[in-house]
């Protein structure tokens, strides 16, 4: 099979009734909430209640401060509000990519932060350490295994760019042609990376925090929607749907739902991501296309796919195209949108036309929160007694603890590492509100488009959103 010009795109290389009997009997459950082992939800809050610390978000955001928030000090207060249950959004979503980056790639990170590039590097690889340690420390069973990714190129104008990569890392592995240890059609080069790049089982990561939380005295409230904070004195007061808390802080983690501070609501936006998983493979369909090790694999697309491999070696693959909602409203029937999972199950079967005939046990998607700097932001709100973390913008799985560890910094009035970083300090480009918003996605989401089609050269748009510091893939 010769190699397209370009190898993914929106049109349909295989039948449309080939692609849609292989995602037939799809289950719309994500596959990692698909589980007998997903605990029952907890009491929501109900009458009035005192704290030292109130976190509002459920995901791994929240977890992460509440959970830390109590080993720096276990007798603090520490109660933890979700709207609906623990892990039901991306944290329970998202393809189980844990990467130690907090920079969402080194060329994100000099187009933001050119001057702290070495010390957010080093803070990257202290929390992706100590989100290991943690891990280790409460035996939490979430399918941890840090097994490296293989970075593909499908364009020629790729392989350059992975020459590069492999260049300037000393642990880095370039291959090219027939070297390439997993076989595709497709692919024209590829790195291989091993630190700092590791997978998890998302659900388990989301119940095992949960557990640690709980065990720590995290009080946890599930189906407790927080409709107002209020100053209250010299605190602040939550409300909820049939409660409220009064309490000294507050941790905002709710990441891509519509924020409680006015501040930072045009600051992310809900992108949805979508994500396929075949049936098991066998080792003999496995050996065929030449994926023995279980490494994730991404490719250098700006509009790109991320796949990697369950416990029982199952294909995950989802990416490329990702989807704007008009309105930005966060809605459960968005999370299914059948043209795209044809689509990834079409490119799917170009990747690896081996595997022609398998089918496909789940189909989902789910909001991610974007921002322009498509790496999350943090800051502090209503005199130190309020703080914000979001915007991870698809990698938050090890980033999410960074920013728990920056709003707690930013909390205490301590003076580290992590506040002194512009990282703290600075906030995205704004997002224009509708009816301007969509309009203005479409057009970059077709800019993206074109510059992966034409040999990776960026247009006009693209270059004049680079000046002002705003960013769009996949």
């Amino acid at each position: 099979m010769s190699i397209p010009p370009t190898a993914y795109s929106r049109r349909r290389q295989h039948p449309v009734e080939q692609l849609r009997e292989a995602l037939r009997d799809a289950s719309t459950t994500p596959f990692w909430l698909d589980s007998a082992d997903r605990p029952d939800a907890l009491p929501a809050l109900a009458g009035d209640a005192v704290a030292d610390l109130v976190v509002v978000g459920g995901g791994y955001c929240g977890l992460w401060t509440a959970l830390i928030a109590k080993e720096r000090d276990p007798a603090r207060d520490v109660v933890l509000i979700e709207a609906a249950e623990l892990g039901w959004a991306a944290s329970g979503r998202n393809g189980g990519f844990c990467e130690y980056s907090l920079t969402h790639g080194p060329e994100n990170g000099e187009r933001h932060f050119p001057d702290e590039l070495d010390v957010l590097d080093r803070l990257a690889h202290e929390n992706f350490a100590d989100l290991k340690a943690t891990i280790a420390r409460y035996s939490m069973d979430v399918e941890f295994e840090e097994t490296g990714v293989l970075m593909v190129a499908t364009e020629p104008h790729q392989i350059d760019y992975l020459r590069e990569v492999a260049d300037e890392s000393p642990a880095a592995t370039f291959y090219e042609g027939d070297a390439i240890p997993v076989r595709s059609p497709l692919y024209r080069a590829a790195v291989a990376e091993t630190a700092g790049y590791g997978y998890v089982h998302p659900a388990k990561l989301v119940w095992e925090l949960r557990r640690v939380c709980l065990e720590l005295g995290v009080r946890i409230f599930e189906k407790s929607p927080v409709r107002s904070l209020s100053r209250d004195g010299d605190g602040v007061g939550v409300v909820t749907k049939d409660g409220a808390v009064r309490t000294a802080q507050v941790a905002l983690a709710t990441n891509g739902f519509p924020s409680l501070l006015a501040r930072t609501r045009l600051l992310t936006m809900p992108i949805y991501d979508y994500a396929i998983m075949t049936e098991p493979l066998s080792r003999e369909q496995l050996e065929s296309i030449g994926w023995v090790d279980r490494h994730g694999i991404n490719d250098s697309s700006r509009e790109f796919h991320y796949y990697r491999r369950s416990a029982d070696d199952r294909i995950l693959f989802g990416g490329f195209d990702a989807i704007y909602h008009r309105g930005g409203k966060i809605r459960p029937r968005q999370d299914q949108r059948p043209e795209t999972f044809e689509l990834l199950a079409d490119h799917f079967f170009s990747t690896f036309p081996q595997l022609k005939g398998i089918r496909f046990t789940h189909k989902w998607g789910g909001m991610i929160d974007m921002s322009t700097q498509l790496v999350a932001f943090h800051g502090l709100a209503w005199g130190g007694r309020v703080a914000y973390s979001a915007g991870f913008t698809g990698l938050g799985v090890a980033a999410t603890r960074f920013g728990a560890e920056t709003m707690l910094d930013l909390l205490s009035g301590e003076t580290t590492d992590r506040t002194e970083l512009s990282w703290a300090k600075s906030h995205p480009f704004p997002i224009p509100p509708e009816p301007v918003r969509y309009p203005a996605i479409q057009l970059m989401r077709k800019a993206v488009a074109a510059s992966d089609e034409n040999g990776g050269k960026d247009g006009l748009l693209i270059r004049i959103a680079d000046k002002f510091g705003i960013g769009f893939d996949s």
